[in-house]
């Protein structure tokens, strides 16, 4: 089963709807019984890092997600998904994250010409720890809409960067653990592609949509 975490701050229809256009059968999950069950977790997220990591916590879904992610099942995140894996965030003057991840999440740094928040396409290039079907989209534009970014502590989880105009990490990969900061359900083709690629790579076997 894969299942989308619902802690009122993701963009779960959408999500939803992409993972039914790649083929795969998707299901809403807030309360953490019903996430053990899952065989791939996705944990979307869009608005504050400190309301997310409150719902999260307020339902118990954050050690359901340890959880997941200590028995090596494949894990998801997109955007804030991938933020809240890290330890500690500058927004709302610093923000314990989950924990998962070592590193912090950092706010663009306001320069002349440059809008915060990033919004829009930008091009994404795999690094050497990128897994296989990640590198197959190398060079790729994807959507971005973010005011944060995260700055690993370890560079070698590092799987992917953008440009704004620093190099900044857009994509990070370790063990089962895979999170992006763009937004593949509203990247159109490359999007779907990527999301299908990863679903193919971790499930043997596709379940039909509704």
């Amino acid at each position: 089963m894969i299942a989308l975490v619902d802690y009122d701050m993701g963009n779960l229809h959408s999500v939803q709807k992409a993972v039914a256009k790649v083929g795969y059968e998707s299901f809403r999950v807030n309360e953490p019984e019903n996430l053990e069950q899952a065989d791939l977790l996705i944990l979307p997220g869009v608005g504050a890092f400190r309301d997310a990591i409150t719902s999260l916590q307020s339902r118990g879904l954050d050690q359901a997600i340890r959880s997941h992610i200590q028995k090596g099942k494949p894990f998801l995140g997109i955007c804030l998904g991938l933020q809240l894996l890290f330890e500690k965030s500058e927004e709302s003057g610093g923000v314990d994250g989950l924990g998962i991840l070592p590193g912090v999440v950092k706010k663009f740094s306001k320069s002349p010409g440059l809008k915060i928040p990033h919004m829009g396409w930008n091009q994404v290039h795999c690094q050497e720890n990128a897994p296989e079907f990640a590198k197959r989209m190398d060079a790729r534009y994807f959507y971005f809409v973010h005011s944060y970014y995260v700055e690993p502590y370890e560079t070698d989880i590092i799987a992917g960067v953008s440009s704004y105009p620093e190099a900044f990490c857009v994509a990070v990969s370790k063990d089962n653990i895979f999170a992006v900061q763009f937004h593949p359900e509203k990247s159109q083709k490359n999007g779907l592609e990527l999301l299908g690629f990863y679903l193919k790579s971790h499930l043997s076997q596709k379940s039909s949509s509704k």
